[in-house]
């Protein structure tokens, strides 16, 4: 399977985690009220493990039977992740004074690229 179709797999997946991610991270800061922060690392975290399932299966095709080591190495790269999206969010909003749900879109394309090449290169490299 090419790269690029990989990729594109990966997107998919990733479109679907950031549904996962922003239906959560609303339903957490707008009717629970929980810290913009907070709810957005709620809202990543539970979408990173239902992407972390769909990559292994349907986008990379791995066969490996180390799923746990696969999780945490998956988990570790996407805490990376997190750090970024937050730092993004972070600066969006407070140095380019951009609404939050904008600069939560700009963080997910950045660690889109950071979450695709680590992931091709070490989780579920054959």
């Amino acid at each position: 399977m090419s790269t690029l179709f990989q990729f594109l797999k990966f997107c998919i997946v990733g479109f679907s985690g950031m549904a996962v991610d922003f239906g959560l991270t609303w339903l957490c800061k707008e009717k629970w009220c929980f810290n913009k922060y907070a709810a957005n690392s709620i809202g990543f975290s539970v979408a990173v493990v239902n992407n972390f399932f769909w990559n292994k299966y349907w986008t990379f095709h791995d066969p490996s039977r180390e799923v746990g080591w696969q999780l945490a190495l998956f988990l570790a790269i996407s805490t990376a992740g997190l750090l970024l999206n937050n730092g993004v969010v972070f600066v969006c909003i407070n140095k380019w004074r951009l609404p939050f749900y904008l600069s939560k879109l700009m963080a997910t394309a950045v660690v889109l690229a950071w979450n695709f090449t680590a992931n091709y290169q070490f989780t579920f490299r054959h």
